[in-house]
């Protein structure tokens, strides 16, 4: 039986998590998922959509039409929502205030939490 294995690496902003993930996950050859970039891509979509990030319920609303996914290009990780690469958008000051803003919203956590799962499942 093919043991899968999912590592999670938690912490403060700007410890070294994502450069610690990636070289654990090569070394390793695991799949390597970014859930900040995920948290990212939402605040980076609802504000595109003009949502203010603070509007609890038109967020939830938006989660209904969203779908991220993960791939991968010359090792890179890009994320895509609704099938629209936003990597190179998703590491500005704003991007990341409001993803701090829809992180708060459970229903936003529960959202990428499945999206993490679906992602990882039947690989390591």
């Amino acid at each position: 039986m093919l043991q899968i294995i999912h590592i999670a690496i938690d912490g403060p902003s700007g410890a070294g998590k994502s450069t610690l993930a990636k070289n654990l996950a090569k070394s390793l050859g695991m799949l390597y998922v970014d859930t900040g970039a995920l948290y990212r891509s939402i605040g980076y979509w609802v504000e595109q959509q003009g949502i203010d990030p603070a509007d609890t319920q038109k967020v939830i609303a938006s989660l209904d039409t969203m779908q991220i996914e993960l791939c991968y290009r010359d090792g890179e990780q890009l994320v895509k929502v609704n099938g629209q690469n936003v990597s190179p958008y998703i590491r500005t000051g704003q991007v990341a205030a409001a993803a701090s803003i829809v992180s708060a919203i459970p229903k936003v956590r529960e959202f990428l939490l499945n999206t993490q799962r679906n992602i990882a499942k039947d690989r390591s």
